[in-house]
């Protein structure tokens, strides 16, 4: 075992605290990474604070991972030190089911391994990025190509390949109109990666505050949810709407909004449940489905995706003293619109 620096949260009410964990010996089949920059995600709070559900702690948080190879494992194979590269969401899965198999690594009928606060193969506990260094067998560590700078692409390890899966899976691109709803730190990644792939793109957001933002990210219009003309307007207008909000919004009036045929997707991932009216979906032939992250070749595929259209996140570079004030951004909607952690703060 390894002592690494770490930020742990000791408890769902307590904050986080500058301290050291053991990392495993690197194994055959193991990377061991220099974390650089880790993202901060909504859900880091959510799952520290217990909104779903017990953990145990101390619990270091962190699945948007970006960093350097410093050491491999005898037998592997697709990276070598010092390479740059990233980890997000998993770290491990069974690698024999049938969803594994089809590449769908994050929809592991046997329960994908998350970075943090998940139990691995071995029994441990898993930690996660607020760390100095972290070990990750190989197949579920990505290359960060050279055209995006290791800051910008800690978070495209979560909020890039959240809203990119379900995008290319519902086929956004020339011809397709696509609302965001929610301009934060999911929604910023998906105007972004909705227009790159060519599709009209539209953000629905509580007010017009974040309104020139979102044109300059890449939306071609802008509307207030809290205005009630809007739903009026805009009935039956999209192929494709991407809910990225953590909180419950009235997701028939959404529906309303929908194409004959239409989907809306949540990837937001609020605690409490969201009703629906079963006659938002009757009536228009549409879906009201839900993504989660993507595997690791189209989690590559994204950050190839990103390197050839120069995209990478909105970010906000922060000390490791500042992760609890940060928090407490978030909460507030005051950042825009990621924050990153820089690794080599920790103390």
């Amino acid at each position: 075992m390894t002592t690494v620096k770490a930020y742990a949260s000791p408890s769902a009410t307590e904050d986080l605290f500058a301290t050291t964990i053991e990392r495993r010996e690197v194994g055959p089949h193991d990377v061991l990474i220099e974390i650089k920059f880790a993202g901060i995600c909504h859900s880091d709070i959510h799952t520290v604070r217990g909104d779903w559900g017990p953990q145990q702690y101390p619990l270091v948080p962190g699945h948007e991972i970006a960093g350097v190879v410093t050491e491999v494992g005898s037998a592997v194979t697709k990276h070598a030190v010092g390479d740059r590269v990233g980890v997000g969401c998993m770290v491990n899965s069974c690698r024999e089911c049938a969803n594994c198999l089809k590449g769908e690594e994050q929809y592991c009928l046997k329960g994908m391994v998350g970075t943090y606060g998940a139990v691995d193969r071995d029994g441990t506990i898993t930690q996660g990025g607020y760390s100095s260094h972290v070990v990750v067998t190989e197949d579920f560590v990505v290359r960060i190509p050279e055209g995006i700078e290791l800051d910008a692409a800690a978070p495209l390890l979560c909020a890039g390949i959240t809203t990119y899966s379900p995008l290319r899976r519902w086929g956004a691109g020339p011809g397709k109109k696509v609302a965001v709803v929610g301009l934060g730190g999911l929604g910023h990644m998906a105007v972004k990666l909705a227009a790159a792939m060519g599709a009209e793109v539209t953000v629905l957001s509580q007010s017009l505050k974040k309104q020139e933002d979102g044109l300059r990210l890449g939306a071609d219009s802008y509307y207030a949810t809290s205005d009630p003309g809007t739903f009026e307007q805009l009935a039956g207008t999209f192929d494709l709407i991407i809910n990225t909000v953590s909180a419950s919004i009235d997701i028939s009036s959404y529906l309303q909004l929908l194409t004959l045929d239409g989907a809306l997707v949540n990837v937001g991932a609020p605690a409490e449940p969201l009703p629906v009216n079963a006659f938002a979906l009757i009536t228009g032939r549409r879906s009201f489905a839900g993504s989660m992250i993507g595997g690791i070749r189209e989690t590559q595929e994204m950050l190839d995706f990103c390197a050839e259209h120069g995209i990478g996140a909105e970010i906000e570079v922060i000390p490791a003293e500042k992760i609890n004030d940060a928090y407490e951004r978030v909460l507030a909607s005051d950042v825009r619109y990621r924050f990153v952690i820089d690794t080599a703060t920790l103390s």
